[in-house]
């Protein structure tokens, strides 16, 4: 087996529900070694942290600058090859970019930047590193996610005319109608969050899930938002009508004020042919309609699956995999780019999906603010 890729952390310290999710994603198909990291501001929180997860102490940077500096003085074949950047959304520009310029891969949370521009930038750092970047839209990386793209590919829907994307959570409700809260929160903080929280949060996966699976990209957009208070800056409910043809349209629908919701991630794709439909909350139902045919149920892990699809299980039918295995495979692919292996184009989000992100999220801004009208997307 080829020798562990030298893994960095940057945030995702604590009790961080994105920093567990890439620890035990990183570590599932044995392809990485944690060696260094800043996991908090406070740099002894950083090393007692560091402790409990038994990752050695000498190499926990007091922040991140110092952690470029030291490593660039290690020699080549000790330093850190690759940063996970799981911070808040503003740190992850300049931090990516320092990390190409100076010659490391990038692992980088979602949104890819706080703005379009920042976003077009760091692709030019990339293009001009020749590193590796993959984005962690998570979604990607689910088995029936994966082989409803490959099916798609392959012509099982024909031409498409119909998607229909949404992605509802709860979690901003008993925060959005509380002053102080929603004072408090960073999510609803432009200067943390950027331009928007829920299409930047949460919309812009279900935008990604829509041209991940079907191939196309979204081409225009219509916007409307509700921020619910006159103070709150905020978006946190979304509606956004897309086109992707003269014929092929569809809509995304976001909300973190759906009450009692919990991660209500669902794509709906219909074309001449058939339909799919996908839940993120069942992920390992893949639900295909063909015309004129009975309702067929595509599961993970059987030899009716693509090859694709069937890399990213690791498990039997029956054994059901979730988020850590979903995310699993977006690392997987990395390690396998880090390494020059060769795969399936749809391996990991790259730089291109981050930048579409951040269009779409502006895009949306701009639609609404300008009172609900059509906007091009680049």
């Amino acid at each position: 087996m080829p020798k562990k890729i030298r893994l960095g952390i940057l945030g995702g310290g604590g009790d961080s529900l994105i920093g567990i999710l890439h620890r035990v994603a990183s570590q599932i198909n044995d392809n990485y070694e944690i060696v260094g990291a800043v996991f908090n501001p406070d740099h002894n929180a950083s090393i007692e942290f560091a402790k409990q997860i038994d990752v050695p102490t000498n190499r926990i940077y007091k922040d991140f600058d110092t952690l470029i500096e030291e490593e660039l003085k290690l020699p080549e074949e000790e330093r850190i090859q690759v940063c996970s950047v799981q911070t808040p959304n503003f740190l992850h520009y300049p931090m990516a970019k320092k990390l190409l310029d100076n010659g490391f891969h990038v692992i980088c949370e979602k949104p890819m930047t706080m703005t379009y521009e920042e976003a077009k930038s760091l692709q030019e750092s990339h293009t001009k590193s020749g590193k590796v970047f993959a984005l962690t839209h998570t979604y990607t990386g689910y088995p029936m996610v994966r082989q409803m793209r490959e099916m798609i590919k392959a012509g099982a829907l024909g031409k498409i005319h119909k998607v229909d994307a949404r992605y509802y959570q709860g979690w901003i409700n008993p925060i959005i109608h509380d002053k102080e809260q929603r004072s408090s929160v960073w999510r609803l903080d432009p200067t943390k969050a950027g331009i928007s929280s829920c299409m930047g949060d949460i919309g812009v996966h279900a935008f990604n899930l829509v041209e991940y699976t079907t191939g196309l990209d979204v081409k225009s957009i219509l916007c409307d938002f509700n921020y619910l208070y006159e103070d709150n800056q905020m978006d946190v409910d979304g509606t956004v009508l897309i086109r992707m043809g003269e014929h092929v349209k569809g809509v995304i629908r976001a909300s973190q004020v759906a009450t009692e919701e919990e991660n209500g991630l669902a794509i709906r794709i219909y074309g001449q042919k058939g339909g799919f439909v996908w839940e993120q909350e069942k992920p390992n139902f893949l639900y295909y309609f063909e015309e004129g045919k009975p309702l067929q149920v595509y599961k993970p892990g059987h030899q009716y699956n693509s090859e694709f699809s069937l890399e990213g299980t690791k498990l039997p039918p029956g054994h059901p995999e979730g988020i850590f295995d979903s995310m699993a495979n977006i690392y997987l692919g990395a390690a396998r780019a880090i390494r020059g292996e060769a795969q399936n184009d749809g391996a990991f989000p790259t730089m291109r999906d981050g930048v579409r992100g951040m269009n779409f999220i502006e895009a949306t801004v701009e639609s609404h603010k300008s009172g609900n009208v059509w906007v091009e997307l680049d």
